[in-house]
Order: structure tokens, then sequence, then C-alpha cells
């Protein structure tokens, strides 16, 4: 079987989005679930809108999903020469003709078109003029006027196009720019791709690109359009439906596998299965599995399942990306025991990493400071004695376990007549400064005596100065 070759080609205009992503992983998938190559290829044809930046924060992204490829990157720009040589090949064997009409001209022949019910097009005037080059010329492919080019696509089926609508083409500008479907042609002949994943908004591109290899006498690829990702309204998706660039996702602090899974879930599937690690989705991903309806972002889905994969990750694996988030708030950490078991309590409260490093402050603070409607319902006088209880007990203690943690407050419990919420509550607040935390015996077994006593103390004398 013939190596299979996929390729990700994205223009460095901007920030990579989550449409281009999941374009991206349907190429790598698919290229790693037959053992095949995945290429990298940066379309900066547009030197007016093409920037460096962009291109930085396209690898920044790609790299940050773990998506990495086996050629590349290789950069449009420097294959002009290349280019030439193809456009050459074309007039050489009479399928590409130079064309001197000005837009004006061509703007009439459409118009006329148009007139006439047709579709607007460029009428063919110099076809069999035989021009040489000049200046002010560019150079058009000569489509066939009969007959059909079927484009025999993966996901959609076969699709039919009318020859005679589809025009002779510009495959080279006056300036010497090659266009679009030119260059890509050429670059996916000689880069040896043989399997194109790309969005349906390039259906339109792909019979020109069919007419092109067969000019060339090249191998044809096959071809899978992708529905594209809609909005909750169905329009094109965009910030104003929560969608964001990948880096703004990793910012957020969601995890690459994350956001890599709910993008193959937008138009593919695999049973009803939702959750899938990367090595998952590498072994089960097939085009025959992508739909044909167009997937819909749910930014609200995308945040559960985050949540999930957060709980599914061991705590050593988490330490590394939830470090810039703590750094933020202040708390420079060291991966020890201690920063696993803060992550190992917290994970099953946190929907990503940025509300994680939020939760995990009270951990790492020397000074506690109390929410105010917390301290006044529950640092009053009532709370005096168990916690004057608790301290003298947990004191007495080298190491916090739940079983004798449990039997401390048990003692207490009985030595108070309250209730384990009485207890519990001021407690939380004087260790954590909230109202809401996880177990209160989890947090006083991960914080241990040295931090525990002093907040107890400092409770006891914050409610000692309310009474003086």
């Amino acid at each position: 079987m013939e190596e299979i070759i996929t390729r990700f080609p994205p223009s460095p205009t901007g920030h990579l989005h989550v449409g281009g992503a999941r374009t991206a992983l349907f190429n790598w998938l698919y290229a790693r679930h037959m053992n095949g190559r995945f290429v990298l290829r940066i379309e900066d044809t547009d030197t007016r809108r093409s920037t460096q930046a962009s291109v930085d924060a396209i690898f920044d992204a790609l790299q940050w999903l773990n998506i990495d490829w086996d050629e590349g990157p290789y950069f449009q720009t420097q294959r002009f020469d290349i280019y030439k040589e193809y456009l050459n090949k074309l007039i050489d064997s009479d399928h590409a003709y130079y064309c001197t009409c000005s837009p004006d001209q061509i703007d009439v022949m459409r118009q006329q078109a148009m007139a006439s019910g047709q579709k607007p097009r460029y009428d063919g005037s110099c076809r069999e003029k035989g021009l040489k080059k000049t200046d002010d010329a560019v150079i058009r492919f000569k489509s066939p006027l009969t007959g059909t080019t079927v484009v025999e696509d993966l996901i959609k089926g076969n699709i039919v196009f009318q020859n005679d609508e589809l025009d002779d083409f510009v495959i080279c500008r006056s300036d010497g720019t090659p266009t679009y479907n030119f260059v890509v042609v050429v670059d996916d002949i000689t880069m040896n791709i043989n399997t194109i994943i790309r969005g349906d908004d390039h259906v339109m591109n792909t019979p020109k690109q069919l007419l092109l290899y067969r000019a060339l006498q090249a191998p044809l690829p096959a071809f899978g359009h992708v529905p594209m990702v809609l909005g909750s309204d169905r329009s094109r998706l965009s910030k104003r439906h929560g969608a964001m660039s990948v880096t703004e996702y990793r910012d957020q602090g969601f995890l690459p596998d994350a956001l890599v899974n709910y993008l193959v879930r937008l138009g593919w599937s695999h049973g009803d299965q939702e959750f899938f690690t990367r090595d998952e989705l590498i072994r089960v991903f097939d085009l025959k599995n992508i739909g044909r309806s167009a997937g819909v972002f749910d930014p609200d889905k995308l945040l559960a399942l985050n949540a999930e994969h957060i709980r599914a990750t061991a705590p050593e694996n988490l330490v590394a990306p939830l470090a810039p988030f703590l750094k933020d708030c202040g708390i420079e950490i060291q991966e020890d025991d201690y920063i696993c078991n803060v992550i190992e309590t917290l994970a099953p409260r946190s929907k990503t990493l940025e509300e994680m490093a939020r939760a995990a402050l009270f951990f790492y603070l020397d000074d506690i400071i109390y929410e105010e409607k917390a301290a006044r319902k529950f640092l009053k006088a009532a709370a005096l004695s168990p916690l004057k209880l608790l301290s003298e007990k947990l004191g007495a203690l080298t190491t916090y376990n739940q079983e004798n943690l449990e039997d401390v407050f048990k003692d207490v419990m009985d030595q108070t007549g309250l209730k384990l919420g009485k207890i519990a509550q001021p407690v939380r607040v004087a260790l954590t400064g909230k109202t809401a935390s996880p177990g209160i015996f989890e947090i006083i077994a991960i914080l241990g005596p040295e931090r525990v006593i002093p907040r107890l103390e400092k409770a006891i004398q914050y409610i000692e100065g309310l009474e003086g």
C-alpha cells in the first residue's frame, strides 16, 4: 500500500484558530493512524498580510497541541523558482497562455455573461492569440470547454462540475506572483502529498486543481472536504460564539489533549464515545467516520471535557502546566509530593488550570486573609473553644492522616457537644479564609502541622481580639 502523506498549509495572517486546528488534527491523526507522513507548509505568498509573528504563533499553537510534523516547515515564498518551472511546463505544453486583457475589459465580459444568463467569466479572448510575455500579461490556464470534472470526494461522495463553467482562470499575475490554485498543486505534487483533507469551503477550488494535475500529468491525490465548524446560531464560527485562538485556550488553562479531543469530535465520531486519549484517537481515527454535517462549537461542552481530562491526568503530569498559572499568582512551586497532593485534591473540582491555581493559593500563602462574610459568620465566640481544643490536640500529632484526624475531631465533638459541621466550618475559614474548600480532613493532611497550627492560632487570636 502506498504511504499516506497528508499536509497542513496555514496562511500566516493571524493566530491559529479552532477551525484550522481541527483541519490540522484530521490530517495529523490520519497520517499517524496510517503510519504515514505529515507535512507542514506555510502558504505565505500573500506578502502584504503574512507576518513572522503569525508564523511564530502557528508554530507555538501546533507545538502546544503536540502536533508534530515529519517534513517542513516549507515556505511558499522560498519556492518561486519551482513555480516558474511548472508555469513554463504548462505554457510549453499549450495548457496555459498569456493574457493582456485589462481589468476593465474583463469586467465588461463578466457583465455581458450575466446579462445573457450565464455565470460571470472571462470569455477566452486571448486563448488562441499566441501572445508573448509582457509586463502587463497574466498567465491563464486553458480549461476544457466541454465535458465534466468529477471530484471523487472521500467524505461527500462524487461532485460533478461542468467544465464550461470553470473559466480560464489566472495562474500567475502580471507581477509574476503565482496564484493560490496553481501553487498548492505544484506544492502537493513536489511534496508527494496524496491525501488532502480540508474544509468544504475549498470544494469550488478542487475541480480547477484537478485540471492542473491532469495537465501536469501528475498522479491525483485523494480529496476529502470536511464540513465547517459553526457557532450555536449555525453561522460561521467566530469569536462572538466563544471561539478563540488555540493559544488563548492554553492561556485560560485548557489542556492540549482536551482541546484535541473536543475538536476532533466536531464532525467525527467513533460510536457514542466522547472522551478519548490521544493514543486512542490515533488508533481509531478514520476518514469514513467523518460526517457530512457541520459541527457546532459549544464552549460549555469543551469546558466540561477539559474538566474530565484534568481528572483523568496523573497529578505529576499536571505540575508543569499548572506552574505558570501559580506563578501569575505569585507562587513559585517545586515538583514534589506537596504540589502533587494539592493537585490530587483540587483536580475533581477544577474545570481549568487557571481555576485550579486560584483554588490552590491557600495551600501556599503565609498569611490567610479571611473573607469578610465568612469571618463574620464563623469566626466568633462560639468557635473559640473547639478551635483551642483542636489546636491543642492537632499540635500533639506528628503526622496527619484520615484516621487520626477523625479521632481528634471526634474527641472535640464529644467534649464540646457540637456536631462536625459546627466545628469544621470555623476550621475551614481559619485554614483557607473561605467557606468552600475540599474536604476538611484532606486539606489538614496536606497542609501539615507546620501550616495548620499557626493558622488555627491566628483565628483564635482574631476571635479573642473581637471579644476584647
